[in-house]
């Protein structure tokens, strides 16, 4: 088995030239925050070699194209206000934080469907569904920090999952990066979608490991 390479100054320039100066951080004192959730037991913390923050799929893609190529870990994260650790950076390497995609893309209450980027928090999508007379029943502890694509990563549970379910529940499309940096799209804006594999609750709860 191939072990991982470490992030060297040509990996931060090359990381720094996909999403900007802005994208990334280097400084051991900011690192620690992206080191751990918050699991309170120390065997779940681990720095990071740096954190980078893509602001699109198409940046996500070239920083796992880059990941893939040079043998880096990449770890996914959200708010990381989990209690199971999997946005913590076991192998070292990359973080990358979805925090700069927290964009609602499309809100559509007469077919029911919500369209958001990773980094919206539960509670702001709760709030907006409020505001057209629906419900968005996700309901971790943490929705007003939790990020959505927390939520799905982990397939997040919470006050309202003995009757709407979990996460898994309410996600009918999703667009995936896998580790080669290829685009996938799965589902949709469609009740009704059983053509081929339900690979959508494949990546629902694979806590960020296949895409």
């Amino acid at each position: 088995m191939k072990r991982y390479r470490p992030v060297t100054a040509e990996i931060v320039r090359k990381l720094e030239d996909i999403v900007g100066a802005g994208g990334i951080v280097t400084d051991a004192e900011k690192l620690e925050v992206y080191s751990h959730d918050e699991t309170s037991e120390s065997e779940y913390v681990k720095m990071p070699e740096i954190v980078v923050k893509p602001r699109d799929a198409s940046e996500v893609s070239e920083i796992l194209k880059l990941a893939n190529a040079e043998m880096i870990p990449v770890t996914p994260r959200g708010a990381g206000t989990g209690l199971s650790a999997g946005c913590v950076p076991v192998c070292g390497g990359i973080v990358m934080s979805m925090e700069r995609m927290s964009d609602i893309i499309e809100l559509d209450p007469k077919n029911l469907f919500i369209v958001v980027e990773p980094g919206v928090t539960t509670g702001e999508i709760q709030r907006r569904a409020r505001e057209e007379g629906l419900l968005y029943a996700g309901d971790p502890c943490s929705a007003e920090s939790s990020q959505i694509g927390g939520n799905l990563a982990e397939n997040a549970g919470g006050n309202k999952a003995v009757k709407y379910g979990t996460t898994s529940r309410h996600v009918y499309g999703l667009e995936v990066v896998l580790p080669t940096g290829e685009i996938m799209t799965l589902g949709g804006k469609c009740v009704k979608d059983v053509t081929g594999y339900d690979l959508m609750r494949l990546m629902v709860g694979s806590e960020g490991t296949l895409g």
